[in-house]
């Protein structure tokens, strides 16, 4: 595909996202990114810090230890084979969007915390922070870089390289999330800025265009090579399409296979009230547990995945009434609860947790802000086992506690928002968290061989907390009490 025929088609879709932006009931405004105060950071300190586990909840057997507080906003983080660990900070402008931190004392809390990256920062969607091959790589909104690392050192030495060039402008939904394969090969997130790629100048209920235009360019993975500098999109090649956003992405070395979980998309109260209530738009659709291969289409925009019925639907834009299925698209492997924005996803390699966790996968889920007006949800780290190679279809709350409340109004509320997950050395469970930069680092201090359903049985019992639970229609509506 040509470059002007690239830019003529996010012109478009970039238009129609702006349009969609004003419909009532909505909104693109991004979390708002206010530096830590020392004010702050006291306040917090005091509140939960030595609270047992750091505040968290957690599986009979666990323990959680704060490693860092107030750090900043931040996103993904990744931890080297030493303990340091790497920080994506969420700076919309300036330098420095880097933080590493190192504990030289061995309590497991960092003592040593310096901000690094001499590259422009672009937007507070700057998201990744993995270690790969000996290299860090990141990505702002814009671009992705990586920096070799240096042994024995903190901060890399080498000046950070530009791998990836997004030469469009920036726009909702612009995280930069990664997975690498044993190939040589880089996978890119193009997320949509549009909730269905909705054509706001048609009269009545809300259309959408088919086909959507620049579909192929944003609402796709995209696979690149790792080693290449200076690379544009176009010198990739389109490994999946109908995804309409991403940010949890790993890859599955078990299975030799690239995973993510999906976004879903919103407002179907809102454009098409005939078939879908307020209550509908609060638990549908499903954020999408996908395992990704060559080729696949997701169906998004035209259709969107009902996990109570187990079907994926036509979208209203497209023609639908909430019972119309579409199976020329493919599913995911599971759905999982509506608007919890799942941020992370790590496939378990260790050996210090139960056997059980071996292989499954953990997510980050950030938290809903548009389930209104039923609480908002999420908010907690899960984990999915898996069995002769497949989740077992059943997900559980490993960590909770976050928010710090259970009935959580509005986005605003909540404390924390579980965002980064990384993996130690010696199978440790480090969690990050968007708001304040507080970070997290799960221990298992039990007998392995005695753990089970008994030491899971508490954790089963929080589901039935505000923010677990599918809403009563009458009894959660916020607006009635």
């Amino acid at each position: 595909m040509s470059r002007h025929l690239f830019i003529l088609l996010f012109s478009i879709i970039l238009t129609a996202c702006q349009d969609g932006s004003k419909e009532k009931g909505t909104s693109s405004k991004k979390e708002p990114v206010k530096p830590s105060t020392k004010q702050s950071e006291a306040s917090e300190k005091k509140s939960d810090i030595n609270e047992p586990n750091g505040g968290l909840y957690l599986p009979d057997g666990f323990s959680a230890l704060v490693v860092v507080d107030s750090v900043g906003p931040s996103r993904h983080i990744a931890v080297n084979d030493n303990g340091d660990i790497y920080v994506k900070l969420r700076k919309p402008e300036g330098t420095h969007g880097n933080l590493a931190l190192r504990d030289t004392t061995g309590d497991g809390k960092a003592d040593i915390i310096k901000t690094f990256g001499d590259y422009p920062n672009d937007g507070t969607f700057a998201t990744e922070m993995r270690i790969h091959k000996g290299y860090l790589y990141f990505s702002s909104e814009q671009i992705v870089y990586r920096q070799k690392l240096t042994p024995g050192k903190l901060i890399p030495e080498s000046k950070a390289e530009v791998i990836l060039i997004d030469q469009f402008p920036k726009r909702w939904h612009n995280s930069k999330s990664l997975a690498f394969d044993k190939k040589g090969n880089m996978y890119v997130t193009f997320s949509a800025p549009t909730n269905a790629c909705e054509n706001f100048n048609t009269e009545g209920q809300v259309k959408g265009m088919k086909p959507c235009p620049g579909l192929e360019v944003l609402g796709s993975i995209w696979k690149f090579d790792e080693n290449r500098t200076n690379q544009v999109q176009q010198d990739g090649e389109m490994y999946a399409i109908g995804i309409r956003s991403v940010v949890a992405f790993s890859w599955n070395d078990k299975d030799n296979s690239l995973y993510g979980v999906q976004h879903g998309r919103d407002y179907l109260h809102n454009h098409a009230p005939q078939y879908y209530s307020k209550w509908h738009q609060a638990v549908l659709p499903a954020e999408e547990f996908m395992k990704i291969e060559q080729g696949d289409d997701f169906g998004w925009p035209y259709t969107y995945y009902d996990h109570f019925k187990n079907k994926r639907l036509v979208a209203p834009e497209y023609g639908g009434d909430g019972s119309m299925e579409d199976n020329q698209y493919k599913k995911p492997l599971m759905g999982l609860p509506a608007h919890w924005a799942p941020n992370d996803l790590l496939f378990y390699k260790g050996d210090l947790f139960p056997p059980r966790y071996r292989n499954g996968a953990f997510i980050a889920f950030h938290g809903s802000m548009n389930r209104a007006p039923y609480p908002q949800a999420g908010y907690i780290v899960a984990f999915i086992p898996f069995k002769d190679g497949k989740p077992t279809g059943e997900w559980e709350v490993f960590a909770d506690g976050f928010a710090k409340v259970d009935t959580i109004v509005s986005m605003p509320d909540a404390k924390y928002r579980p965002m980064g997950l990384a993996e130690g050395k010696d199978g440790s469970l480090y969690i990050s968290e968007s708001k304040q930069g507080k970070i997290w680092r799960i221990h298992f201090n039990g007998d392995p061989k005695q753990f089970g359903e008994a030491q899971l049985q508490k954790m089963e019992e929080r589901k039935s907390a505000a923010h677990l639970r599918t809403p009563d229609k009458i009894k959660d509506d916020l607006s009635i009490k």
